[in-house]
């Protein structure tokens, strides 16, 4: 604990030149406060060591309370214990050692979730669906996904035995594999499409990954693409350096992609391009989604404040906030949130204010009223506060409760594992279409279930008729309210015919997943993509692309307008 103290003194003694104006005494109180509730929460770990009726899991205990202080500050603030270190390796290098899969909990055991093409786990024939038994002769029947992933690391060309259970089948299965450092790929998949357009989707900023990219791009080139689509969508970010050797790529060296700023006034940062660019003329289009956070908003948006490509889907997730590792007595480490990020333009696209939250603990999102209006480079108007809008934003099909439902409870997964069982192959990425008649069995399938799901609507109409009822209200609307109440009722039937499309892709995913991976998934989605229909259009229509890339002439004189004399 003292080492701890330490640890904290030292990192107010790095922060001092932030409060060198402030008052003496104010900085003395701080200091006393901290001292007092580091010695209180000292006492408070004794008196329960000492006295709780119980034995206490002292480890468990202080590590469950650190985590839920921290929960308290931002969702990026966190705690790695020594035992969890690997993890916080993963996040920022896409490595660790290991069979290569995604494993989960279904049905009260471990089962194989998704192996990765070309790594241990597929090279070996391990399946999706696969009930993991034993590792190395250790049952891991009552083991939870915690426990078997820790059984399943370890040191690179090292072996295991791995008994499974493979549905369909009564005779168990042994494999022997052997765990390898696992690289993921950030380049999902790549390919130059018709009209001589080059399509790459970049799945995290890890480690190096920039390098990946830029062997992809000059691939691209190569093969002939004089335009380019990135796609950035569901990439949750990762390193900021690597995101501005990104944008560096397509822009002159020297630029300012972005700058850090926070409390230590002396890790404050600016990062610029520091090489020649590889093609700054090329016309590009950038896909985001929801999904499209931190590092990938760095691109996005540099590239939209920077006028360099046109930014094609939906508003991103808004995380504007960086994280720094900092190390911890005893092999620890805690990764905390040190600043907030600024792109060229100068705005910070943060969504979420965690600094003031509502009185039951939730954040809500930054209305678009309290935004601010900054510009690009050319004089287009952009916003902060709200991640990064895009210039042609694509209208998304909201999903229906039911197949929320069938994923999380792992209907569809079931289905398909049984689905494979009679389907050694199935078409190519590109054509592959699930039969109606499957859809159908999908259906019977899902009725030999104990299938139950939940409806907000239906939820909010019954509150709204205690409220009516309560107010005097129901007895005159009481019919009107019936025939609403019937309609939101959910019905299986009703929404697995309403929901048909949506239910059915999710299916298709699962199941082109299971033959042809991450890589197959993304080929068989693009086929019916109207983000990637519309990022076309922009590429093969030059006035279309120009014109977006171009304020509105009003919108350039209030630019000119604001800008200071001199």
């Amino acid at each position: 604990m003292k080492k701890f103290l330490f640890l904290i003194l030292l990192v107010i003694g790095t922060g001092s030149a932030v409060v060198a104006q402030a008052p003496a005494t104010h900085k003395n109180k701080r200091y006393f406060d901290i001292n007092k509730n580091i010695d209180i929460f000292n006492s408070v770990i004794r008196e329960l060591d000492m006295f709780y009726v119980d034995s206490l899991k002292v480890d468990s205990l202080m590590q469950g309370t650190i985590v839920n202080m921290l929960s308290r500050l931002d969702p990026y603030t966190e705690y790695y214990s020594e035992e969890n270190m690997g993890d916080l390796r993963f996040l920022t290098t896409g490595e660790y050692a290991g069979i290569g899969a995604i494993i989960s909990y279904n049905n009260n055991r471990v089962v194989i979730n998704e192996p990765y093409e070309g790594l241990p786990a597929a090279k070996a024939g391990l399946k999706a669906g696969d009930i993991i038994l034993e590792i190395d002769g250790e049952d891991m029947s009552k083991a939870s996904v915690k426990d078997v992933s820790d059984k399943l690391k370890g040191t690179p060309g090292t072996t295991l035995n791995l008994k499974i259970q493979r549905p369909g089948e009564k005779k168990e299965r042994t494999f022997k594999i052997l765990r390898e450092k696992i690289e993921m790929d950030p380049i999902t998949y790549a390919t130059v499409m018709d009209n001589n357009i080059g399509y790459l989707h970049y799945g995290s900023f890890t480690q190096n990954s920039s390098d990946n990219v830029k062997k992809t791009v000059l691939d691209l080139k190569n093969k002939g693409a004089q335009s380019l689509i990135i796609d950035l969508r569901g990439n949750g970010g990762g390193i900021l350096e690597e995101a501005v050797n990104v944008v560096n790529f397509f822009v002159p060296k020297g630029k300012e992609i972005v700058s850090t700023k926070g409390k230590v006034k002396q890790w404050d940062r600016s990062y610029r391009t520091q090489n020649q660019p590889l093609d700054e003329l090329i016309p590009m289009v950038v896909l985001i989604d929801t999904g499209s956070a931190s590092a990938a908003e760095i691109v996005a948006g540099s590239l939209q404040d920077l006028d360099r490509a046109v930014i094609v889907g939906n508003r991103s997730f808004g995380k504007g906030l960086v994280q720094t590792s900092r190390e911890l007595p005893y092999g620890g480490n805690i990764k905390l949130t040190t600043s907030k990020y600024y792109i060229p333009s100068g705005r910070c696209i943060q969504a979420l204010d965690y600094s003031h939250r509502n009185p039951d603990g939730s954040v809500a999102r930054v209305p678009d009223s309290l935004t601010n209006v900054f510009y690009t480079e050319s004089g287009r108007e952009v916003r902060d506060g709200g991640g990064i809008t895009p210039d042609l934003t694509i209208p998304q099909k909201s999903s229906g409760t039911i197949s929320y439902y069938l994923i999380t409870g792992n209907i569809v997964f079931d289905y398909v594992t049984q689905w494979v069982q009679s389907h050694p192959t199935i078409a190519s990425p590109e054509t592959f279409s699930l039969p109606e008649s499957d859809y159908d069995a999908f259906k019977e399938f899902v009725k030999t279930k104990d299938f139950k799901y939940d409806q907000m609507s239906a939820r909010s109409l019954q509150q709204l008729k205690d409220v009516m009822e309560f107010e005097g209200y129901f007895e005159p609307a009481s019919a009107e309210f019936h025939a609403l109440e019937a309609k939101l009722k959910p019905d299986l039937d009703r929404d697995l015919t309403r929901f048909h499309d949506e239910i059915k892709r999710f299916i298709e995913t699962e199941i082109v997943q299971r033959y042809y991976y991450k890589k197959g998934v993304l080929i068989n989605e693009l086929q019916q993509d109207e983000a990637l229909k519309k990022a076309v259009e922009v590429l093969t229509d030059k006035s279309l692309y120009e014109s977006t890339l171009k304020p509105s002439p009003t919108k350039a004189l209030a630019k000119k307008d604001k800008q200071p004399s001199v």
